[in-house]
Order: structure tokens, then sequence, then C-alpha cells
């Protein structure tokens, strides 16, 4: 087994001491810095040979990231943020990322409603439109991937099984990073890392806990928890987790769950990492490993 890099040792540790912050920590874990923070993001600047810009829907907004030189896909991009904070300038970058595969791809990335103003269904209902949308522009099922971390990787998910009751095309892959598939964190890693975890251990204050985009709803809900949701005919998914990660057994539970119907699941569990973790990109070995290996599962036809 590969050991873990020096750089993911200090990000870790870095993580750990902001999350363990008597004075930011607990508004870190429940996701209101990230939020107050967002309000001071510089403006992201896209590449020279991209094109970016952003369309305001009827409740929600997406913004398209499309290469100079366009191939034949297109990429629905779920941000996380446990439900509660909107899209990052990280995602801009994960988008940029995306962009440049498969010779390349028109990235949408889904600025959905988040609590605690919308509850669920809402970030459902944003999704499910704006995969409609990418339909409608005339790209098929087998042309699009959806790609989602975290929150977003539970609603990338949720949104295959809503399409699949519904009768409609179902993309061609998943990009699952650090997937929350479980709103009743069921899994023993929730416990196992309960201490090990730098961003949320410690404590049952963190977004992981608190409930604010369940509104009325169950949180058994397979919308809401897709693991508690059929897995079957499910498209082929790349499913990438930390070790030391709460949400870890998510993942892992998903793969055994899809291969248990026949539906495809590719699990990779890396060593030391923590959620969401190829938010390093190039600067941790890790980060980018998990990317080559996300670029060849987009790929491989």
């Amino acid at each position: 087994m590969q050991s873990e890099s020096i750089q993911a040792k200090i990000v870790r540790e870095c993580i750990r001491m902001a999350a363990g912050n008597r004075l930011i920590g607990p508004k870190i874990k429940t996701g209101q810095l990230q939020r107050q923070l967002l309000e001071k993001e510089p403006r992201w600047k896209e590449p020279d040979d991209m094109t970016w810009e952003r369309m305001d829907l009827s409740h929600f907004a997406v913004e398209v990231l499309t290469p100079d030189t366009l191939g034949k896909y297109a990429l629905m991009q779920l941000h996380g943020g446990g439900y509660v904070n909107p899209l990052r300038n990280v995602y801009r970058n994960f988008a940029k990322k995306y962009a440049g595969m498969c010779e390349g791809i028109k990235v949408f990335s889904v600025d959905y409603r988040v609590a605690p103003e919308h509850t669920h269904p809402a970030a459902l209902l944003d999704v499910v439109d704006a995969y409609k949308m990418i339909l409608e522009q005339g790209y098929s099922g087998d042309e699009i991937f959806v790609a989602g971390d975290s929150a977003g990787g539970g609603l990338a998910v949720a949104l295959c099984m809503w399409l699949r009751e519904h009768n409609l095309p179902l993309p061609a892959k998943l990009v699952l990073m650090s997937p929350w598939l479980d709103m009743t964190a069921s899994g023993e890693s929730y416990e196992e890392n309960f201490d090990k975890d730098p961003m949320f251990g410690g404590t049952k204050e963190s977004m992981i806990y608190r409930g604010d985009y369940l509104g009325d709803y169950s949180p058994e809900e397979p919308y809401l928890s897709p693991l508690f949701g059929d897995f079957t005919d499910m498209p082929p998914m790349l499913i990438q987790v930390g070790e030391i990660e709460m949400l870890r057994s998510d993942g892992e539970r998903a793969a055994e769950k899809a291969k248990e119907v026949g539906s495809e699941a590719k699990l990779q569990v890396y060593q030391g990492m923590f959620h969401v973790f190829q938010m390093g990109t190039e600067q941790i070995p890790e980060s980018a490993r998990a990317w080559e290996e996300i670029q060849c599962f987009l790929e491989n036809e």
C-alpha cells in the first residue's frame, strides 16, 4: 500500500487545526464560515481557451464552461457543501479540469437552492430541471456525465433514481467524490473515524448530523439517503473516498449495493485521505492521482 504524501499530511493537519479551533471550528463544521467567505471570493477568471457564462433560471442558476475545442460530451457538476453552501470557486476549478477531458467537455455546474432557506426537495428539483435542460440542448443520455462530491454526490445518485422512475434517459457515467448517501449516519465509518476525520470529527454539531436540509422528510427517504434506494440499472460509477473520513462507508456500501444488483461500480479508497481531498488538485499527489483516475474513467469507452 502506497504511503501518504507529505503534502497530504500537512493539509490534513491544517484542516484539523482550523476545524478544531475554538472560535472558527464550529462554523467550519456547520458550513457557516464557508458561506460567509463566499461573499469575499474574487471573481473567477476562466482560462483563455474556454468561455464561461452564468444562466439564471427560474429558481436557480447554471454556470456553463465551454472549451474552444469541444467533443461530444456534456458533464453536469453537482457541488458539495452539505446542502447549505452554494457554488464556490473551487468547483469552477473542478469544471475547468472536467472541461479538459474527452477532447473537450461542456460543463454545466448547477448552483441549486440550499438550506436553510430551501429544504428538500428543492435541490433535487433544480437538478432534475438542469438535466432536462441539457437534454433539450441536444445531448442524449449516453453523452452526459454527472459528477458530484459530498452532498452533490448524493444528489447525483438521487437524480439517477428519479430519472429511472420517470422513464427518462440516464447519464452515461457517474463520478462520486466522498458521496453523502446516508443522512442517518448509520455506516461503520461514522463511528470508526469519529476522532480521525479532520473536518467533521469529534462532534455531532456538524452539517452531517444537523439535518438542515431535511425539512419535514425522514432521513431514510431514498432521495435524501440514496443508500436506502434501489441501485438497479444505475449508470457505471466511479466512487472515490478518503480512508479516514466519516462518510467513507457511504461510498463503500453504495459500491456493494450496486454490484449486488448487477450495476457497475469502481470503488477507490485513498489511504490517509480526508473528505473531498480532490480539492488539492495538483498540489497533493493523491489528489492529482484521483483526477487522473477520473479522466481515465470518463475517457474509457
